[in-house]
């Protein structure tokens, strides 16, 4: 490993190359990366999330078939890898292929010129795509006297983006037109593969290239993207360690924290090693801070396209199960909204049990982005219009003050129980219940909704850093504050937490039974540890 102040982190960068050039930290992947192209299958797709590294995983591979032995210096493959055979290699990046018919034609056309340009291909005007490719795959074998790598990465950039619009069905037939020369070219083909979020597995690669190998949960290949434990430890000990310094925690603070909010993603039930968000990783060392990464990244963008009525059902999705055969092999368009939001990295794998995969969300950073993301539609609000009585509401609670927190919390949900149609079904006490643990998720705290004690249900247990808030809520015609504060005191809601450093503040809350809002709250006990 290079000397810790002399290398860089890679924020940002997706370039093998770079990284490798310009001495920025690397995480060696290089094993897995020799064994899938020399013991694996010809043909790959593999499945990750957004901002996972699939894209240096990508350049990775290129690097390795370019035969650029003198950037692996000192890499794992090094040890592996004898011949260093240089190969033809094909990449698109359908992540600029936009999101219509044109611009995919118009993205190929011009990624087919340059290879034509490379080997000297000159084709008739009105040539069609497909016999451009094939006519490339096919003359970079015969010219180089080596079979052809074919590297495809988002693949369903475009089908993600056009979906439930009317390009939809032609940007499919661009697909279907042109991969199909993939399986028509096998003999010339050393080694294809494709990277996506989510399967479009009808419509696109996967319906004339039957023949593709999904490793998304195989064993071998559960972190080839992604950060584990380990390799936190192996590769970025002093950023680590500078981070704690910078902020006055341990080394195992620093970890705790880190692991909190970015790790949490398994792919394989076979093996279920903790794997870290990259990306989330990578800037939380290079900021020193923890802040929310996967909401800046665009990741939510495509949400409420692929799930329906998400700000009601979001809770649900915490605790939710999946067939495995749906799991692994099905459309994104035709599985289901957990199938989606697991291929998208909201929800992970947290168990395994007789064909039917447990799904929850991975960390509290995305826990908290998907709150973020649903509470406007809960709250009938522009996200604009909320931000400034969230971030009080957050002040205050951080602080433990209560009474003007309470403000903030009574702008939040005026009338929304009441004029939020879509709650209809619920009582009304559960739309508050609702309400209030999405606007405490959605600004960062921890929320945990009706908890078990022996002596009772408790309504809500907000966290954060230096406080636990033990919320009971009752409507103003069950008795209001006054049957909240009783209950609190009659089952003892604040003895479990007794043990904790942190301060407890039990808070009866009154709510308006017609849906008009909060009434009042008062603080029932406090704690001091």
């Amino acid at each position: 490993m290079a000397d810790f102040e002399e290398r860089r982190l890679p924020v940002g960068i997706q370039s093998f190359k770079e990284i490798r050039k310009n001495n920025y930290a690397y995480v060696d992947k290089t094993e897995i990366v020799w064994n899938l192209v020399n013991r694996g299958k010809k043909y790959n797709y593999l499945s990750r999330p957004r901002r996972f590294g699939k894209s240096l995983l990508v350049d990775t591979l290129q690097t390795y078939f370019e035969g650029r032995s003198d950037l692996f210096e000192g890499l794992k493959i090094m040890n592996l890898e004898k011949e260093w055979k240089k190969s033809p290699v094909i990449r698109l990046d359908m992540s600029r292929a936009g999101a219509s018919e044109k611009t995919i034609r118009s993205y190929l056309s011009m990624a087919f010129s340059r290879e034509e340009a490379k080997y000297g291909i000159t084709m008739q005007e009105g040539t069609s795509l497909a016999d451009r490719f094939d006519t490339i795959i096919q003359t970079a074998c015969q010219q180089t006297g080596e079979s052809v790598a074919i590297l495809i990465d988002e693949y369903d950039s475009p089908l993600q983006h056009s979906w439930k619009t009317p390009d939809h069905e032609a940007c499919t037939a661009v697909y279907r037109e042109v991969f199909a020369i993939l399986k028509a070219d096998d003999e010339y083909e050393r080694f294809v593969f494709i990277t996506g979020i989510t399967k479009f597995t009808q419509i696109s690669l996967f319906s004339v290239l039957n023949n593709l190998s999904n490793i998304s949960f195989d064993e071998p290949f559960a972190a080839i993207c992604g950060i584990t434990t380990r390799e936190i430890s192996d590769y970025f000990g002093p950023e680590v360690k500078a981070m704690g310094e910078a902020n006055g925690w341990t080394e195992e603070e620093t970890m705790a924290r880190l692991k909190t909010n970015y790790d949490g993603y398994h792919f394989c039930r076979s093996n279920m090693v903790d794997v870290y968000n990259p990306f989330s990783l990578v800037n939380a060392l290079a900021d020193k801070d923890i802040k929310n990464y996967w909401a800046t990244s665009g990741a939510t963008s495509l949400l409420l396209k692929f799930v329906d009525d998400m700000e009601i059902k979001l809770k649900d999705y915490d605790h939710s199960a999946i067939l495995s055969t749906i799991i692994e092999t099905s459309d994104v368009t035709g599985g289901g909204a957990e199938l989606f939001l697991y291929q998208s990295g909201y929800l992970t794998i947290k168990g395994y049990m007789n064909g039917l995969y447990l799904l929850g969300f991975p960390n509290h950073e995305v826990r908290q982005a998907l709150y973020e993301t649903v509470l406007p539609a809960l709250a009938m609000r522009k996200r604009g219009d909320i931000q400034s009585a969230q971030a009080y509401l957050y002040m205050h609670m951080y602080m433990g003050n209560t009474d003007e927190a309470k403000k903030f919390m009574k702008a939040l949900i005026a009338d929304v129980p009441y004029s939020n149609k879509k709650l209809a079904s619920m009582d009304m006490e559960e739309r508050y219940r609702l309400i209030m643990s999405t606007i405490f998720n959605a600004i960062g705290f921890r929320v945990e909704v009706e908890r078990m004690l022996a002596t009772g249900r408790i309504d809500m247990i907000v966290t954060t850093e230096n406080y636990i808030y033990v919320i009971e809520l009752k409507l103003a015609k069950n008795g209001g504050i006054a049957a909240a504060e009783k209950q609190i005191i009659d089952n003892r809601y604040i003895e479990p937490f007794k043990a904790d450093k942190r301060k407890v503040i039990a808070l009866a809350v009154e709510l308006d039974d017609q849906g008009k809002g909060l009434v009042d709250w008062k603080q029932v006990g406090v704690t001091e540890q």
